[in-house]
């Protein structure tokens, strides 16, 4: 019987002291930076539309170094995310994969970098709610781009050759992918204000449930479905806490639970899924795939 495969309890100890024990000293390294600076720092920035006319719920204090408390803090669990990924990644590095593991696990750097886009997006949305200023919003919107297209990588990966040979020599692929990402985000970054994030975000998650849909009709490998379906489910219950907090419908603006916090934890919870659900993979074939770090 097909296992739910990836669960926390089948990781290595250190994988979650590693994870964990770094978020509570970046917290507490946080905590204490904006104990000792107290006063707003963000004075001189340019403003974005959401400091003088809020966007989303939660009462703004202009004159604070964090403008937004929970919107800003709640970013912590996409570095989370990518904590784990980073451990993940770099714990298959270490290991030698069995021949039937997935696309994933057998290209740790492909884990390495899902990591580095998850912390990525977690300082910019951090950044961005803490400051309340137009080129945080200009890198909260651009680094939410860069988790699902790693994603978008993953599928591509898995469709060719795990090299290519130059010269009778192979050339790893995920290079080449992995230079895609950077450079598809650096591009999305400098041309974030002439495109709609809701067509382009719209568009990535679309590809990525497309190849959802159909690895089910793939014969050579299975992944385990559960994790795609908890996925979007906290995408939706995310979407839905994020249009209640927009129509001030969802909490006190000086409450501790803000529905856009809760949309940065719900969506990073719906990452997590989704990298889960990739990890899952088995390859019925034998053969399995010989690329890696």
């Amino acid at each position: 019987m097909f296992r739910f495969y990836a669960g926390w309890h089948q990781w290595p100890l250190w994988v979650h002291v590693f994870s964990w024990g770094t978020l509570i000293c970046l917290t507490v390294a946080l905590v204490g930076i904006t104990n000792v600076v107290g006063h707003n720092v963000w004075n001189g920035w340019r403003e974005s539309s959401g400091l003088r006319h809020p966007t989303y719920t939660e009462q703004v204090f202009i004159e604070n170094v964090i403008r937004t408390r929970a919107n800003t803090w709640s970013n912590l669990a996409y570095i989370l995310v990518g904590l784990y990924s980073l451990a993940l990644g770099w714990h298959d590095l270490k290991q030698s994969p069995s021949n039937r593991s997935g696309y994933l696990i057998q290209t740790p750097a492909l884990s390495l970098t899902f990591g580095v886009a998850c912390c990525y997006l977690g300082i910019g949305s951090g950044l961005f709610h803490a400051s309340l200023t137009r080129v945080g919003q200009q890198i909260d919107v651009a680094a939410m781009y860069t988790p699902l297209l790693t994603l978008c990588v993953v599928n591509i990966g898995r469709e060719i050759p795990a090299a290519w040979h130059v010269r009778l020599r192979p050339f790893p692929i995920w290079i080449l992918l992995i230079a895609l990402v950077a450079a598809a985000s650096w591009l999305l970054f400098v041309y974030k204000w002439s495109m709609s994030s809701l067509i382009v975000l719209s568009s990535l998650i679309a590809v990525i449930g497309v190849s959802l849909i159909a690895d089910q009709f793939q014969t050579l490998r299975r992944l385990d479905l559960r994790w795609g379906a908890m996925s979007l489910a906290m995408l939706v219950a995310a979407v839905a806490c994020r249009e209640l907090d927009i129509a001030k419908r969802f909490s006190h603006p000086t409450a501790w639970i803000q529905g856009h916090a809760m949309w940065h934890v719900l969506t990073s919870l719906s990452l997590a899924c989704i990298y889960c659900y990739y990890r899952s993979e088995i390859n019925s074939s034998s053969k399995g795939i010989s690329d890696g770090l």
